[in-house]
């Protein structure tokens, strides 16, 4: 099955979960940075992975865009959803649902809460400050959950 596996990523965790979803496909799958270039045909692809990060309370605008540009497409396919986020629980599920169209999540066979890290090293001045202050942190911190992703990979099959 050709598949392709679509992202946004605002400091990198959706890209490491895109590529670690890569890995664990054989490596047969490509995969596409909504933030950068052109997508190629999707009408080719046989499965679609969506994924996204949480930042500042909601999924970045690329895959909202995406998702009103090719929902209808993505409902002909075999789908995957995924979201990165530091929330857990039903905040996370919650986030999850804000991101995507109940049509989408009902059509996707699989659905993924990977969880989430705040990189420092690629965060600006006022988003450490931020994140300092809010989440009372003041180093990187990755909650990424390497079993939901094999999870998923396997429900991919």
């Amino acid at each position: 099955m050709k598949t392709i596996i679509i992202y946004a990523s605002q400091h990198g965790c959706a890209e490491k979960c895109a590529n670690d979803l890569k890995t664990l496909l054989n490596n047969n799958a490509e995969v596409a940075n909504l933030k950068k270039g052109r997508l190629p045909d999707l009408t080719s692809y046989d499965r679609i992975i969506l994924g996204g990060s949480i930042h500042a309370g909601k999924v970045q605008r690329k895959v909202k865009q995406f998702v009103q540009k090719y929902g209808g497409l993505l409902l002909t396919k075999k789908l995957g959803l995924y979201l990165c986020c530091m929330e857990e629980n039903e905040k996370a599920k919650q986030q999850f649902d804000n991101a995507f169209p109940v049509e989408l999540r009902n059509h996707a066979t699989a659905i993924g809460m990977f969880g989430g890290e705040f990189d420092f090293e690629r965060m600006n001045f006022i988003e450490r400050a931020i994140i300092r202050k809010i989440a009372k942190l003041e180093q990187s911190v990755s909650k990424i959950d390497q079993e939901k992703i094999r999870m998923f990979a396997r429900a991919m099959g």
